[in-house]
């Protein structure tokens, strides 16, 4: 299981505790630290399209309209931070967020 996020937010935070209780062991990778390699960008893409970016993030807030418009892997390998986090591959099964449907996916009812 690889794990993309960030270790400032709150919500990969309680994502990495849960799943740590529940017994996994997660690559963590920190896309403001170690960023997105081409084909981890181009996976989350296809999979997520523009639900990968989190439009209500401060990085989106500071973006120029002109930067807005551009797509959204031009703007994930620009600003990594603008990823919806946590994005989980889990054996070739991606889910983005940590809403209740992904939490039931990996903890369970």
């Amino acid at each position: 299981m690889r794990f993309f996020g960030l270790k400032s937010c709150d919500t990969c935070r309680k994502a990495l505790k849960a799943l740590g209780a529940a017994g996994y062991a997660p690559q963590i990778i920190d896309v403001r630290a170690d960023g997105l390699t081409d084909t981890d960008r181009a996976q989350i893409i296809s999979q997520f399209g523009d639900k990968a970016l989190n439009k209500a993030s401060t990085t989106w807030r500071g973006l120029s309209e002109a930067e807005k418009e551009a797509d959204s892997a031009t703007l994930l390998a620009a600003h990594p931070t603008l990823m919806k986090r946590p994005v989980i591959d889990r054996d070739g099964t991606w889910t983005i967020g940590w809403k209740p449907d992904v939490q039931a996916r990996y903890l369970g009812d």
